[in-house]
């Protein structure tokens, strides 16, 4: 029987891949590559043998889909940022049977989920920059879900997580579940960009406002009040991919029945406009 046995919440910024090299960046984002690391160290520690990662860079528009391909291999670059994340090298081993099983248990359950073992359909950034750092040597395998949900209500992706929680239990494997996505994400406008030095700051002060608090409820465990507002929380702050990652996290942990406590392993920060952090939650 598999287990659930690790659960967090993650940035995946683009400028921690700028920040290991030489330039103006260089060391800026040396806190959330450390979060990262200490995540992946506490994923083995658990005894996990597999990352399942949320993907809010995942666009879809009919279904929800999940990337169980055997093996992840090649060379990523962004289309949306081909300046920060260019030649990214990457190898990952798959578990294709897991993803086919959330996809399964997902459509049994009536939240219709396909599963893809397809070598050209690539990994998106929100996973392969956790990786990077979570999973360095991939000695971990990895199955990337879409969390980008443009058609899909916020309560089928409750499901979905519930779903995926009931795969990891009927599976052989033990999961570290990254919900990957930002907190607020209203990204500076290209004409405000450079003024406000937005590679470093935040776009809304109200967003901030909101991300301090949200992040002080999950520390002490206001669940109830937390789910009233998610709905308000991804509309009105910007949430990346309409905060589909979160929900099906929380979905996977339970829902209005988790009683667990998050940990903040990176401080907040801002950037390009948006809020950002890393967060493991009690499971």
């Amino acid at each position: 029987m598999g287990k659930l046995v690790l659960a967090a919440k993650c940035t995946h910024v683009p400028t921690m891949l700028m920040s290991e090299q030489d330039g103006p960046l260089k060391g800026k984002r040396q806190a959330a590559i450390d979060g990262h690391v200490e995540i992946g160290r506490r994923a083995r520690a658990a005894g996990a043998d597999t990352f399942v990662v949320l993907d809010t860079h995942w666009l879809v528009n009919a279904g929800y889909h999940v990337n169980a391909n055997q093996r992840f291999q090649g060379l990523f670059t962004s289309h949306e940022f081909p300046q920060f994340i260019r030649d990214l090298p990457y190898d990952y081993q798959g578990n294709a049977a897991l993803g086919d099983l959330i996809a399964k248990i997902a459509t049994d359950d009536g939240v219709h989920t396909l599963s893809h073992q397809v070598d050209s359909l690539d990994l998106e950034y929100g996973t392969l920059v956790p990786m990077r750092y979570m999973n360095p040597e991939g000695d971990l395998k990895v199955v990337s879900v879409a969390a980008m949900c443009t058609v899909h209500s916020l309560d089928s992706s409750r499901r979905l997580g519930a779903a995926i929680r009931k795969a990891i239990e009927s599976s052989d494997n033990n999961v570290a579940l990254i919900a990957s996505g930002s907190l607020s994400h209203k990204i500076w406008s290209n004409e405000e960009y450079a003024a406000n030095n937005g590679t470093f700051t935040i776009s809304s002060h109200f967003n901030e406002v909101v991300d301090r608090r949200v992040l002080e409820m999950w520390q002490n465990g206001e669940w109830d009040m937390f789910l009233k507002m998610l709905p308000d929380y991804a509309k009105y702050c910007d949430g990346e991919g309409d905060m589909h990652d979160t929900v099906m996290l929380m979905g996977a942990l339970g829902w209005d029945s988790y009683q667990g406590r998050a940990e903040v392993v990176t401080e907040y920060f801002p950037s390009s406009g948006t809020g950002q952090t890393n967060v493991v939650f009690e499971v």
